[in-house]
C-alpha cells in the first residue's frame, strides 16, 4: 500500500538511533507536562491546543543537547504529544463526576477525584485508542486525498530544526514570561483584573432595573442596587490571549459573540423578567451576586441546549467525512489477519503485530467490563455497554482520524463524538434498568473510555503522519504512544485533584464547559430532572443561528457558557493576531515564518500559565487553604499593599508586544 512516489526525509534503508531510553523518558516527561497544561486550559476555556508543535520543539531542544538523531526526536515528539490528546478526552468526562449530582442526596457523584477509577478509565481508553490506530494507520496516512495540514506543518518545523532553527527559545521564553505574570497575578494580588458595575443612566433599560429594585425591596432585600448594566473587563491571562491568537480573529470573535449574547443580553433580560431574584440570591444583594446567579441558574442551562444542537450540527456538516470514515473503518477491519506488519522488510511499513494488537483489544474488554460493573452495579449493563462501546470506540477512532487528516487535530470535534456516545450510553442504562447515581456514573464512565480513545486516536494519526513524512518507523512511534499514555494517565488524576482542591472544578475559575454539559445530560436523561424548558430554549436559539447561517453555533454556545472575562481575553488574542497579520501583509513578510513563530509563542504562553497555575494549586493544597475565584491569595506575603487593578493593563501591553513584534521581527530577519 506504500506510495511509490513518496520519499521520506530519512530513507528506509538509513540506520540510526530511534527508539532509545532517553527519547522515551524525555517524551514521557513532556507528555505529563503538556497534558497537565492542557488539562488546565481545557477546564478554563473548554478547548485544548494540539501539542504536536510545542512537543516537536521541546523534543528537538532536549535531544539536540544530547546529540540525538532526528528519528529519536521523532519518537520523543510522538511520545510527548499523546499526553495532551489523552487529557483532551479525560477533561470532557471525568470532571463531570464532580459536577453531576446524586439525585437522592443532592451531593456530587464524587466529592473529589477518585484516583484509581480515573486512572483506569484513562489507561484503558488511551491504550484502546492506540490499538485502533494500528489498524487504521495505512488506510489513513497513505491516502493522498487527506491533506493532514498540521502534520505537514510539524514535519516542516522538524526539517527546519535540522539547520539549528528549532524555535525553542520562543517556546521556553514565552513559558517563562507567562509563568512570571501568572505568579504576580495570583500570589501578590497586585495586577488582578477586577469586575466592575458600570452605570449608564441614559439607557432606557435602566428603568427596567429600577422596577426590579422596587420588587427586590418588596421581598425584603437587605440592600438593593439602584440600576446599571454589568460590564466585565477581560482577564489578564496569557493563556487565553494565546488561545485567541492561535484560533485567529474569526473564531475568537465567534466565541466572544456568545459571551455578548449570554452576559450582556440574556442576563439583563432574565433579571428584568424575574423580579424576585433577590430571594434566590439571599444575603446582601449586589449586582455581582445577581448577575452571577442568573448566569449560573438560567443562562448556563440555556447554553447547554445550544451546545447540544451545535454539536450535532457540527457532526451533520461533516456527515460525508464521517460516513467515509466509518466505511473505511469497516474496510480496514476486513484486512485484519492478512499479515502482521511487524514482519515487513521495509522499516517504514513496520507496525506492532496485528495479532498481538487484536489480543490486546480483547483483553482490554475485560477491565472495561469490570469498570462499567463497578460504576453501574449491573453485570448485564456492564457486558452490553463494554461490547457496544468497544465497537463504537473503533468507529469513532476512525472518524476522529479521518477528520484530523482533513482539518487537523485542533479542530477535531471530540466533544460532539463524546456527546453521541453519552446519549447512547444513557439510553442503554435506561433500557437495562440502571438508574439513580449508579446510572449517572455508568454513563460518564462509558463516555470517558470512548472519549479518551477517540482523542488519542486522532492525535496519534496526526503524529504518525508527521513521522511518516520524516521517515520514522511506525512500530517505534506506536510503542512511544503507549508509554506516553501510561505516563500521562498515572499523573493526570493527581493534577485534576490539585486543580479541584485549589480552584473548584465547575466554578468560576474552572468552569469546565464540556464536563458541565456531560454532567447535565447524563443526570437529566437518567433521572428525568433536566431543566428542559431552558435547554429547549437554548436548542431553539441554536436552531435560529443555523437558519440565519451564523458561523459555528457550537462556539457561540460555548461562549455563552464560559465566564465573560474568559471569552473577552480570547477575543483580544484574536485581535492581536489580526494586527500581526495586517502588518505582515503590508510589509510583504513571510506568512509561514510569522505564523510559525506566533504559534510557538502562543503555545508557550498557554503552557507557562497552565503550569504555574498547577504549581500554585499544589501550594494551595499543601498550605491547607483554598483559592478564591481565579486567584490563590494568602500563599505568599504581598510585596506591595493596595495595588491598582489598572496596572493589569501592563499585562496586555507586554503580551501584545511579544505576540506582534517578535513574529514580525523573525520573519523580517529570515527574508533578508
Amino acid at each position: 500500500m506504500a506510495d511509490s512516489e513518496f520519499k521520506p526525509y530519512v530513507s528506509a534503508d538509513t540506520q540510526m538511533k530511534e527508539f532509545t531510553i532517553r527519547a522515551v523518558v524525555i517524551g514521557a516527561i513532556l507528555s505529563v507536562v503538556l497534558g497537565a497544561a492542557n488539562a488546565y486550559l481545557g477546564l478554563v476555556a473548554g478547548m485544548t491546543v494540539a501539542a504536536t508543535f510545542p512537543a516537536a520543539v521541546m523534543a528537538m531542544a532536549a535531544l539536540r543537547a544530547l546529540k540525538g538523531t532526528i528519528l529519536e526526536e521523532n519518537t520523543c515528539r510522538t511520545t510527548a504529544a499523546v499526553g495532551e490528546a489523552l487529557v483532551a478526552g479525560a477533561i470532557f468526562t471525568i470532571p463531570a463526576f464532580l459536577i453531576a449530582k446524586n439525585p437522592m442526596t443532592g451531593e456530587p457523584i464524587w466529592e473529589k477525584i477518585h484516583y484509581w477509577e480515573s486512572t483506569a478509565l484513562m489507561l484503558v481508553g488511551g491504550i484502546l485508542g492506540v490499538c485502533f490506530v494500528i489498524f487504521l494507520r495505512r488506510v489513513l496516512i497513505e491516502d493522498k486525498s487527506l491533506p493532514f495540514p498540521e502534520s505537514v506543518a510539524c514535519a516542516e518545523i522538524v526539517k527546519a530544526g535540522q539547520g539549528h532553527a528549532t524555535g525553542a527559545k520562543y517556546v521556553f521564553g514565552a513559558i517563562g514570561l507567562a509563568a512570571v505574570l501568572e505568579l504576580l497575578k495570583n500570589d501578590f494580588g497586585l495586577l488582578l483584573v477586577k469586575s466592575y458595575v458600570m452605570k449608564f443612566w441614559t439607557l432606557p433599560i435602566v428603568r427596567n432595573f429600577q422596577l426590579m429594585t422596587t420588587k427586590l425591596k418588596a421581598v425584603g432585600a437587605a440592600s438593593s442596587p439602584t440600576g446599571g448594566i454589568f460590564i466585565e473587563s477581560p482577564a489578564a491571562s496569557p493563556a487565553m490571549l494565546g488561545v485567541g491568537y492561535i484560533i485567529g480573529p474569526k473564531l475568537a470573535s465567534i466565541v466572544f459573540s456568545g459571551g455578548v449574547f449570554g452576559h450582556l443580553m440574556l442576563v439583563p433580560l432574565f433579571i428584568f423578567i424575574n423580579g424576585t431574584m433577590a430571594s434566590e440570591v439571599g444575603g446582601d444583594v449586589t449586582w455581582l451576586k445577581i448577575t452571577n446567579a442568573v448566569w449560573n441558574s438560567q443562562v448556563r442551562p440555556l447554553a447547554v441546549g445550544a451546545m447540544l444542537v451545535g454539536a450535532f450540527y457540527t457532526l451533520f456538516k461533516m456527515r460525508n467525512s464521517l460516513s467515509t470514515g466509518v466505511a473505511r473503518a469497516f474496510k480496514d477491519l476486513k484486512q485484519i489477519g492478512k499479515g502482521t506488519s511487524s514482519s515487513e522488510t521495509n522499516r517504514l511499513e513496520r507496525d506492532l503485530p496485528y495479532s498481538g494488537t487484536v489480543i490486546g483489544i480483547l483483553l482490554l474488554v475485560i477491565p472495561i467490563t469490570l469498570l462499567y460493573y463497578h460504576f453501574s452495579g449491573s453485570i448485564v449493563g456492564a457486558i452490553v455497554s463494554a461490547l457496544v462501546m468497544t465497537v463504537a470506540g473503533f468507529l469513532f477512532a476512525a472518524v476522529a482520524g479521518f477528520l484530523v487528516g482533513t482539518i487537523g487535530s485542533s479542530n477535531n470535534p471530540i466533544s460532539g463524538l463524546t456527546l453521541s456516545t453519552l446519549i447512547v450510553a444513557a439510553l442503554l442504562m435506561v433500557v437495562v434498568g440502571v438508574k439513580g447515581p449508579f446510572g449517572i456514573a455508568a454513563v460518564l464512565g462509558v463516555a470517558a473510555v470512548v472519549c479518551c480513545s477517540s482523542g488519542v486516536a486522532g492525535d496519534i494519526i496526526q503524529d504518525l503522519k508527521a513521522g511518516h513524512i520524516l521517515g520514522g518507523t511506525p512500530k517505534a512511534m506506536e510503542m512511544g504512544c503507549i508509554i506516553g499514555v501510561v505516563a500521562a494517565a498515572l499523573v493526570m488524576a493527581i493534577v485534576l485533584q490539585l486543580l479541584h482542591s485549589a480552584y473548584g472544578i465547575g466554578g468560576d475559575a474552572l468552569p469546565a464547559p464540556q464536563a458541565g454539559l456531560m454532567a447535565m445530560l447524563s443526570q437529566g436523561i437518567i433521572t428525568g430532572g433536566m431543566a428542559w424548558p431552558l435547554v429547549i430554549m437554548g436548542a431553539l436559539f441554536s436552531i435560529g443561528l443555523i437558519l440565519i447561517g451564523a458561523p459555528s453555533p457550537m462556539l457561540i454556545a460555548v461562549g455563552m457558557y464560559l465566564p465573560f472575562h474568559t471569552t473577552f481575553a480570547i477575543f483580544l488574542g484574536g485581535i492581536i493576531k489580526w494586527v500581526t497579520t495586517t502588518i505582515m501583509e503590508k510589509r510583504n513578510l513571510s506568512k509561514e515564518k510569522t505564523e510559525n513563530t506566533g504559534i510557538l509563542l502562543a503555545s508557550g504562553l498557554i503552557a507557562g500559565e497552565a503550569l504555574m497555575g498547577i504549581i500554585i494549586a499544589a501550594t494551595v493544597v499543601a498550605a491547607g487553604s483554598k483559592a478564591v475565584g481565579a486567584a490563590g491569595r494568602g500563599l505568599l506575603p504581598p510585596l506591595i499593599e493596595g495595588g491598582s487593578p489598572w496596572l493589569a493593563i501592563a499585562f496586555f501591553a507586554v503580551l501584545a508586544y511579544v505576540l506582534i513584534r517578535i513574529p514580525l521581527q523573525n520573519a523580517a530577519k529570515n527574508d533578508q
